[in-house]
């Protein structure tokens, strides 16, 4: 397998880490989410690059609060042994009201690495 060639997974096959971020990000629960990342992560999102935890928290607490909205993971896959993207749907009172993002996961040992969120 190959990272041209994903294989898909059912959800819960994700990585345990994954999984709590994905739990504490579809609760705000920025504590928690934040616990599931490196150091020295970065996060990028909507063309923004957050590098390191203090910037990470920061934008996790924006995100949580700038929109109102419901998320429900839809996909998830496997790219190799640290590459992972998850689907997610979200619809609420941002613009265009629903969108579906996929986070692109680099995990190192039992950590979040890296996140790339994008369309």
């Amino acid at each position: 397998m190959t990272a041209n060639q994903p294989q898909t997974i059912a959800p819960q096959a994700l990585p345990e880490v994954i999984n709590r971020y994905l739990t504490a990000h579809r609760a705000h629960d920025t504590t928690t989410a934040c616990s599931a990342f490196t150091p020295d992560a970065t996060v990028v999102d909507d063309g923004n690059s957050y590098d390191g935890s203090a910037a990470i928290e920061e934008w996790m607490n924006r995100s949580a609060t700038e929109f109102t909205y419901t998320i429900e993971l839809t996909a998830a896959q496997r790219l190799d042994a640290t590459h992972y993207i998850a689907t997610q749907h979200l619809e609420g009172d941002f613009p265009g009201g629903t969108v579906d993002l996929r986070y692109r996961f680099t995990v190192r040992g039992d950590m979040i690495e890296h996140l790339v969120i994008a369309p």
